[in-house]
């Protein structure tokens, strides 16, 4: 299944595809040089937005809670990804600790956590489920929507002090699938003799998208010298407003100064593209938060001054209670891929330095230039039920279900790649990285 496109078959775009499916030797090269200087994400998500003129990834997950919406078909390419992945941190691995997040005992999520489970015991490791979850403190199920079980057990530290794991469990790998938003617990710090995946420093008590923004634009800039095009098609523009507190109505002139300065940026480029009528936006969103909390489509830089009550306390604070003071402002990237008239966007999954598959987001009671990540929300994952590793070349620009999915997976990859030189760069203990 191919989303609907909603926009002329022709243009920028489509530009774009012909480029990378012509660089298709190039590119993949330059990846496997990168991997050989970086360290990939042991897993990660890509949220894409196909504007028609541009395709760029918006936002990068370290913690994806989504591996149940993969089409089956790709399960066996996912488990091969994942046998790679636990290679090279612990290759005679025996023993895998997962550890989910606690807090959300949702059926979908927890159908991701079972898929986890499955993808991982099919690469010959036994899994269990641990948590530091205060409100765990003996072997919990928890139901599943076919009416399988999953087991939550507290998790303890060795007698040694170094070690974590299950009371008669002892893993060499931890599988983080927490995203760490309320903080670091104690149980999990100090961890050396065990490969703690994704480490500490991904998840959102000390992560900054300012950080991964940042390396985004240099992976941009790299890619488009690459094949020969301007980076802004693949990568949103973007600045930081911090000290804000818009509960407080603190900083929130700077922040509109900030904004109007950005949709500046914007028109400049849609006017060097001809597109004169089209009408930018900006996306402002905490500068460390998920599940699509805090976030707000700003078309004038006079909404920022003109937030109700409301609006404020909605931007204040995300996940697990944590105030926001730092803001991002993002250069609005409409999509206009749609699915029985509703609107959708793509999401690319890898593990290590593999795409694993994918899935449409779509929201039907959103617009083009609103986030989609909010309740309500549908998953598609028909679309890469292909191989979408396999473009075909001969055929014409915007025709072939592949060669789309292929670019996909190729601008998701430099998020991916973005994403390891901020882990790298952000890493506390960076000798032993």
């Amino acid at each position: 299944m191919v989303p609907h496109l909603a926009t002329a078959q022709t243009g920028p775009l489509l530009d774009l595809e012909k480029k990378i499916l012509e660089a298709t030797p190039a590119i993949e090269r330059w990846f496997r040089l990168e991997w050989q200087e970086h360290t990939p994400p042991f897993y990660c998500s890509v949220d894409l937005r196909n504007a028609g003129y541009k395709l760029a990834p918006v936002d990068t997950n370290l913690f994806p809670g989504g591996f149940n919406n993969l089409a089956s078909e790709m399960l066996p390419l996912t488990v091969q990804a994942a046998m790679a992945a636990v290679d090279k941190y612990c290759p005679d691995a025996r023993n895998l600790l997962l550890v989910p997040d606690a807090d959300r005992r949702s059926p979908i999520y927890l159908q991701n956590v079972a898929r986890l489970m499955q993808i991982f015991r099919q690469t010959g490791l036994h899994v269990r489920l641990g948590t530091f979850s205060p409100e765990i403190t003996e072997p919990t199920p928890l139901a599943l929507p076919d009416g399988n079980m999953l087991v939550l057990e507290p998790l303890v530290r060795s007698s040694n002090g170094r070690r974590v794991g299950l009371p008669d469990f002892d893993p060499c790998t931890i599988l983080l699938n927490n995203d760490l938003s309320a903080g670091i617990p104690s149980i999990l710090e100090n961890v050396h003799e065990q490969a703690l995946l994704p480490p500490l420093h991904a998840g959102w008590a000390l992560r900054r998208k300012s950080n991964h923004l940042k390396a985004l634009d240099e992976v941009a800039k790299k890619f488009g010298k690459l094949i020969d095009i301007d980076p802004w098609l693949v990568n949103p523009l973007h600045s930081t407003c911090a000290e804000v507190d818009l509960r407080e109505n603190v900083g929130t002139e700077a922040l509109a100064d900030d904004v109007s300065a950005l949709f500046s940026k914007i028109k400049k480029k849609y006017k060097e593209y001809g597109m004169k009528e089209r009408k930018p936006f900006v996306i402002l969103k905490p500068d460390a938060g998920t599940y699509g909390m805090g976030i707000m489509t700003i078309k004038d830089a006079s909404e920022v001054r003109d937030l109700t009550p409301a609006q404020r306390a909605r931007m204040s604070v995300v996940k697990d209670g944590v105030a926001v003071t730092d803001l991002i402002i993002q250069e609005g990237v409409p999509t206009f891929e749609s699915i029985d008239d509703a609107v959708a966007e793509p999401v690319v999954y890898m593990i290590d330095r593999y795409v694993v598959g994918g899935f449409y987001r779509v929201h039907a009671e959103r617009g083009i230039d609103q986030n989609l990540n909010a309740p309500g929300s549908q998953f598609v994952p028909l679309a890469f039920a292909q191989q979408h590793a396999m473009p075909d070349p001969k055929a014409k620009p915007g025709t072939a279900a592949p060669n789309r999915f292929y670019v996909y997976g190729v601008v998701a990859r430099l998020g991916m790649l973005a994403a390891s030189l901020e882990l790298e760069r952000t890493d506390p203990n960076p000798e032993v990285y």
